[in-house]
């Protein structure tokens, strides 16, 4: 009887010495321990996410349309002085020729049409020697510039290419703060990117960028090179073209524009049609209404401009409009400010004449004045 015991003491202690061994080494051969050290539950394979926590399927509609636009250009490089001195040259040989050098810089564009036009910002393409556009299916094209409008800061391009995915407009007038939005580009040149946010804000001027501002602001990450990119909605569909960011360091913050597809299509549809945008213009220096100003001019609202000179032998001078007067309405319709003001008169036919209320020594009149042709902004060096 003491055999046995000993015997079944020893197979104990043997037994409990190597499940201490394997429990240690190499727990995942017990049976009672799995993969993991907790039990969870794991969605099948294949049902990653559901529709409403997902904008994949816009993302998927939009990417195609949205292409990189590289562009280079030559830079002369200033003649050095002492190339022709013989001493200077008998050191440094040709090497400071100011032979010109090309720069190169990255952008994105949105595929508008099946017949190969591009929307893109101006200042992407301005001035480019060379523009070569690189569509999402590795397709590669040679573009050219049908024209651009300084003054929305939007180009139109031309690429000879068949099948091209086209984008489907979304209708920007109807978006709504808090609306979700994916913006679409080549950041950095790392390659196509979907980012998501949502409508921040609508409507943003006055903020120096371009002469015509009615921008979309997103919280959707906008870096260089997104510039001329698609801002689509949670759809897929075009609502904007990016163009600018709020930015101390070149890197996003949160805050980003957009010019509305709305305006884009217009802008595009007029360079397409005539080479250039054609808008009203009147030629006046104009001046926002300040509560000092309106009290210095016994107004009672602050709303209107302030015209604070006028262009000799233009549309307004012809017209009887004088430095000092108040512009009030244009076609009966209020003129809120300097930025209204300069969208209502660019929105009128020239040639057509307008009825325009001012006021002059705290008197109302009405004036007609034959609308001119906004000049076309002066190109920077």
């Amino acid at each position: 009887m003491r055999r046995l015991w000993l015997i079944f003491a020893q197979t104990a202690t043997i037994s409990l010495a190597a499940l201490f061994v394997i429990t240690t080494l190499k727990p995942e051969l017990m049976p009672w321990r799995g993969n993991s050290v907790v039990t969870l539950q794991q969605a099948p394979t294949g049902n990653a996410a559901q529709d409403s926590s997902s904008y994949r399927a816009a993302a998927k509609k939009a990417m195609p349309s949205v292409v990189n636009i590289y562009t280079s250009k030559e830079i002369p490089t200033p003649r050095n002085p002492f190339k022709d001195d013989p001493l200077f040259r008998r050191y440094f040989g040709d090497r400071f020729d100011g032979e010109p050098q090309r720069a190169s810089s990255l952008g994105s564009g949105v595929i508008v049409s099946p017949q190969g036009y591009i929307l893109t910002n101006q200042h992407v393409v301005e001035a480019a020697d060379e523009i070569e556009v690189a569509l999402a299916d590795g397709r590669k094209s040679a573009a050219r510039i049908v024209g651009a409008d300084p003054d929305t800061d939007l180009a139109v391009l031309k690429i000879e290419l068949q099948n091209l995915p086209a984008i489907t407009f979304g209708h920007a007038e109807q978006a709504q703060v808090g609306d979700v939005a994916l913006a679409i580009g080549n950041p950095f040149g790392v390659g196509q990117t979907v980012t998501m946010g949502i409508v921040s804000a609508l409507g943003r001027s006055h903020l120096g960028i371009n002469t015509f501002e009615n921008f979309i602001q997103t919280d959707a990450a906008i870096n260089p090179g997104n510039s001329g990119g698609a801002l689509v909605d949670a759809n897929g569909n075009l609502i904007g073209i990016n163009s600018a960011i709020y930015s101390r360091n070149g890197g996003s913050m949160g805050i980003g524009f957009a010019i509305p597809a709305s305006l884009a299509k217009q802008v595009m549809e007029q360079i397409i049609r005539y080479g250039s945008v054609v808008r009203g213009w009147i030629g006046v220096e104009i001046q926002d209404i300040t509560p000092e100003l309106a009290e210095t001019f016994k107004l009672r609202k602050t709303t209107g401009v302030l015209i604070a000179g006028v262009l000799r032998g233009g549309p307004a001078d012809r017209g009887g409009i004088k430095p000092g007067d108040i512009l009030l309405e244009i076609n009966s319709k209020p003129v809120t400010d300097g930025t209204d003001m300069l969208n209502q008169i660019s929105g009128l036919t020239p040639s057509k004449s307008a009825t325009i209320k001012i006021q002059r020594n705290q008197t109302e009149a009405l004036l007609h004045i034959s609308i001119g042709k906004r000049p076309k902004p002066k190109q920077s060096n």
